[in-house]
Order: structure tokens, then C-alpha cells, then sequence
């Protein structure tokens, strides 16, 4: 396959900025809850169990104020999260 077959091939659709179309943002306006629904892949592993990967990802902040943060965009925000929640009242680090 030439370079010119092989742009054609992995081109994306006219208009399409993504190239998985589960990545898109959802348009202003779009409830917490709403955002939280929208998958952005589903598949089967190897063992053929179901995976569901979110396209957002619902936290709650400490003023119980729900935000959907972005699976790619917010990621280092996600991750940050992630790291809080496992840390106790004392500040150490819990494991579960």
C-alpha cells in the first residue's frame, strides 16, 4: 500500500474532528448527570466481559456541587480526584 492509499484509509470522515467519536464534549448546557451517561467506547476484553469506558466522569466536590470532568480533557484533573479520595482525615495514604 502507497503513502496516498494509506492517508485515504486512516482519513477521517468530512467534518469529523475526533477520531474516536465517543471523545466529543458535550454541548453547553448538558446537565452533570446527563455528561455522565455518555459513553465514549464500549467492547469486549479478551474473556469477553463488557467494558465501559464514560465519556465524563461525575465527581462531587466538597460543597456536594456535582461536575462532569472530560475523560481526555480533565484527565490530570480525574487522576487528581482519584489520588484525594485515597487519602484519610490524617492525610495519609489508604489503600483499598
Amino acid at each position: 500500500m502507497n503513502e496516498e492509499e494509506l492517508k485515504q484509509q486512516n482519513a477521517q470522515p468530512e467534518g469529523e474532528s475526533h477520531i474516536n467519536p465517543g471523545d466529543k464534549e458535550a454541548p453547553p448546557g448538558t446537565s452533570a448527570e446527563e455528561k455522565g451517561e455518555k459513553v465514549a467506547v464500549e467492547y469486549q476484553d479478551v474473556l469477553g466481559n463488557d467494558v465501559e469506558v464514560p465519556t465524563y466522569f461525575v465527581v462531587e466536590g466538597e460543597d456536594g456541587e456535582k461536575e462532569a470532568l472530560h475523560h481526555v480533557k480533565d484527565a490530570e484533573k480525574i487522576s487528581d480526584v482519584i489520588r484525594e479520595a485515597r487519602v484519610n482525615e490524617d492525610g495519609e495514604r489508604t489503600w483499598r
